[in-house]
């Protein structure tokens, strides 16, 4: 691909190295005034954003490549780290990792900017573990050497089990000290360290066979496409890898720890963990699983598109039951992953932009939703549904804002939720016509639970009469920014569909033919 002379390959590093400085600035600023530090994250975060902006500005299109074909890359940054193990510092771009990118730098924001009220002790620090994970996570979207992916996986999970285990909130009944959140940060990281544990043995399984084929030691991912492997040795690798992103994706049944995870933690670690964390292992599923181990995963799609039925009928149901408006959104993500499983694993090109269109509009929804409940804590210090009710009345723009949201995940046409889960649900039908026939009744159930929150929430008698101050200026900025961005993807998703067109098709040509490398 020919780059533009205004791409340089320091913009790559750049985009973890801002968040990283940013991160550390904001807690030295704490020091001297609790504001410098909100501003300081919300520069840093804003600044990744025009980076991002400016590398899609500047790449075009990307004409596809061969089925066959080594990926290309919209830029490339490498640097010499370990050259005995064959580890480098290699970071890479192309349009699939760079919608992942952009989500993270304007959901970045918004965690910020939501955070304004909310965090008032520790604020420095507290900026320095959310921009930290958010650059750890910058690095996951973009290291093409799998050592370094693995490091920045690991990275990002240190800062998130300190925002849950410092600044969650404690369910009722949880004593003073903070043991429910400390139980759900604890939770939350034994579940991802364990998996990640997991693919870390498939990553030096993988790269012990190459150098056994090759007699070259090397972490890289578009020499480690070339290995040939085994059929058993094929499907062990791919489930390590899987069980390492499943976990993160939530995939049925290894999901327990999103739900308390979401409950317990403050405003922007739930945006952070459903717009964000959450995507990067439908991302490793995308990036590492199906090109690594196309004939493994072929075989193993059916497991897989079952247990995206599960997911998003379990997700409902239990959605369906919750009387913690909190803890209903965080089953409602756990429905939706189901929906971009089902589109990996169909395979199709339309299939897959679906679920990258999906992924794309559950960020921002989903964030939003979280971001309403942190709000409405801070109003009326509780998240059950049944001492809420009559807020259409008491709150009118906090109302519409929340029926806007409920109405775009329950797929409204118009909005990016409704394109993400018909592309999956059109691409997924060849493949499969009674599996993707089960899954559409989760779209039924999606109409229930959204409507449950927005009856339960603003119809109804209030539990009280005290008043409920509205959205604020701020507030009414971030939400008229996420309604936009969901009506361009609903009404325009033509330029996200062109930008990640070529890896997409890449990876169904190699998905369905087995053959990842040249």
């Amino acid at each position: 691909m020919d780059v533009s002379p205004a791409l340089s390959p320091w913009l790559l590093p750049a985009l973890i190295l801002v968040p990283f400085f940013g991160g550390l600035l904001a807690w030295y600023a704490e020091r001297w005034s609790l504001t410098w530090p909100r501003w300081i994250g919300l520069l840093s975060m804003a600044a990744t954003c025009v980076l991002a902006i400016w590398i899609w500005v500047h790449a075009g299109v990307a004409p596809v490549v061969p089925p066959h074909g080594s990926p290309e890359w919209i830029i490339e940054f490498r640097a010499g780290w370990i050259p005995r193990w064959g580890v480098s510092f290699h970071l890479g771009i192309d349009g699939l990792g760079l919608l992942m990118v952009l989500l993270t730098g304007v959901l970045g924001v918004l965690s910020v900017a939501c955070s304004w009220r909310e965090i008032q002790q520790y604020v420095g620090f507290f900026h320095l573990n959310l921009l930290w994970n958010l650059a750890g996570v910058m690095g996951v979207f973009m290291a093409l050497d799998l050592f370094l992916f693995f490091v920045f996986w690991e990275a990002m999970l240190v800062p998130m089990y300190f925002l849950i285990a410092l600044w969650g909130h404690s369910s009722q009944g949880a004593s003073r000290g903070g043991r429910s959140r400390v139980y759900a940060a604890t939770k939350f990281f034994i579940f991802t360290q364990a998996s990640g544990l997991l693919m870390l043995v498939g990553i030096l399984a993988l790269v012990w066979l190459h150098q056994q084929n090759t007699g070259e030691w090397s972490f890289s991912y578009a020499e480690l496409l070339y290995t040939p492997l085994s059929s058993l040795q094929e499907m062990l690798l791919m489930l390590a890898f899987f069980l390492g992103f499943a976990v993160k994706l939530p995939v049925f049944p290894l999901h327990p720890w999103l739900p308390d995870a979401h409950s317990q933690a403050p405003t922007a670690g739930s945006v952070d963990l459903a717009g964000v964390l959450l995507k990067t292992g439908a991302y490793g599923l995308l990036r590492f699983v199906l090109p690594l181990f196309p004939n493994a995963s072929m075989d193993f799609a059916p497991v897989a598109m079952a247990l995206a039925i599960l997911g998003i009928l379990y997700g409902a149901k239990m959605a369906l039951v919750q009387t913690d408006i909190k803890r209903l959104v965080a089953y409602t993500s756990v429905s939706h992953m189901g929906f971009v499983l089902l589109g990996i694993y169909a395979g199709t090109t339309l299939a897959l932009q679906g679920a990258l269109l999906l992924m794309l509009a559950h960020g921002l929804a989903t964030g939003a939703l979280f971001i309403l409940c942190g709000e409405l804590y801070e109003r009326l210090h509780t998240r059950e549904l049944g001492r809420m009710g009559g807020l259409s009345r008491r709150a009118p723009h906090y109302a519409t804002a929340l029926m806007f949201f409920a109405l775009a995940s329950l797929g409204l046409p118009g909005l990016g939720n409704f394109v993400g889960e018909f592309l999956v649900l059109f691409g997924s039908f060849a493949v499969a016509p009674w599996i993707t026939a089960i899954a559409a009744t989760g779209l039924i159930l999606a109409a229930v639970y959204s409507l449950y929150i927005v009856q339960r929430a603003l119809h109804g008698p209030p539990a009280d009469d005290t008043p409920v101050e509205d959205l604020t200026g701020r507030e009414k900025l971030m939400m008229a920014f996420v309604m936009l961005a969901l009506l361009a993807l609903g009404l325009y998703p033509q330029p996200v569909i062109d930008l990640a067109f070529a890896p997409l098709a890449q990876i169904a040509n190699w998905y369905a033919l087995g053959v990842p490398g040249a």
